[in-house]
């Protein structure tokens, strides 16, 4: 085993992410994380482990503003966890990554790690990510709809019938629906919103300016009336399309399960690789038959040395 040292300068941060860091989905990116770093006022600690004087492994955390230990960069907390999901452990083999995670000075908590990035005996069950692949269905959504049962179909088809009475539309990438998205999110959770935090809004609507920028911002609403019931923020990466976050006003019944689908139905006539609804079932994402892919986590206290013996 080679040299394992700790970086905090963000600039060489970033140069060992964009190096090692795999670049798969939305989450993988450099920009997309820094919004979070940027307004939550973490500090990041990349360690990375050097064999032959070239990086073969990289743990990248950070030391969040409020809390201890150390967590998955960025950093951002909401309610005393991380958010953002598909984190890794990159590195060149198991006893490498292992080396990494023995070396972290203080408690860690890693969550929504892959099963790849775990060395032998380490981590538990996290979470269950829910991923929709339209290939699985030949990119047919009507092959998709037939595997809901009668009861299921008609049930969705009514409360659909119901909102196209009063007017059914959708519009895309209006970017002055993010503001009512945030307050849907307040107005139905309150300080369970992921938005109560101001910072975390701001990193939000860093994040939503970044992707808009890079060419990869989806804002995806449904107008009843036209009045806005349903508001989703999304991403493109890679012919991959991630849903971070949306709303609806309760006023509109079945509008959730109508935008949901609409997502589905673009998935399949784009020909997309991945929808990924990210993780959480919230009462609808087995039903829905979307595939489970388990995350994992590690969580190890603060290493304290040996007491002396009297």
């Amino acid at each position: 085993m080679g040299r394992i040292r700790a970086v905090d300068d963000l600039q060489e941060c970033r140069e060992l992410w964009l190096r090692l860091w795999p670049q798969e989905c939305l989450f993988d990116l450099w920009d997309v994380r820094e919004c979070f770093a940027q307004r939550l006022g973490t500090t990041p600690l990349f360690v990375v482990a050097e064999e032959g004087g070239e990086p073969a492994g990289l743990l990248a955390l950070s030391s969040p503003a409020e809390g201890e230990g150390f967590v998955a960069f960025p950093g951002e907390t909401w309610r005393g966890e991380t958010w953002l999901e598909q984190n890794r452990i990159p590195s060149r083999d198991p006893a490498v990554t292992e080396a990494l995670i023995q070396s972290v000075p203080g408690a860690l908590r890693l969550r929504y790690l892959g099963a790849s990035s775990l060395p032998p005996g380490e981590g538990c069950f996290d979470e269950m990510n829910y991923v929709f692949v339209p290939e699985a269905y030949g990119f047919d959504f009507d092959r998709y709809w037939g595997s809901f049962s009668p009861r299921t179909r008609r049930r969705i088809e009514e409360e659909t019938a119901r909102l196209e009475a009063h007017g059914l539309a959708f519009r895309h990438d209006h970017a002055e629906d993010l503001e009512t998205l945030f307050c849907m999110s307040l107005r139905a959770f309150g300080e369970a919103s992921y938005f109560w935090n101001s910072r975390f809004l701001a990193g939000f609507e860093d994040l939503a300016q970044t992707l808009h920028r890079m060419g990869m911002l989806r804002v995806t609403t449904v107008l009843v009336g036209g009045r806005v019931a349903a508001v989703d923020l999304g991403g493109m990466f890679q012919e991959g399309y991630t849903l971070l976050v949306g709303g609806t006003d309760p006023e509109f019944p079945g509008v959730a399960k109508v935008i949901n689908l609409y997502h589905i139905l673009r998935g399949c006539r784009e020909r997309l690789r991945f929808v990924d609804f990210c993780s959480g079932d919230f009462g609808w994402k087995d039903r829905f038959h979307l595939e489970r892919r388990p995350l994992f986590r590690i969580d190890r206290p603060e290493k304290h040395p040996p007491e002396e013996a009297p």
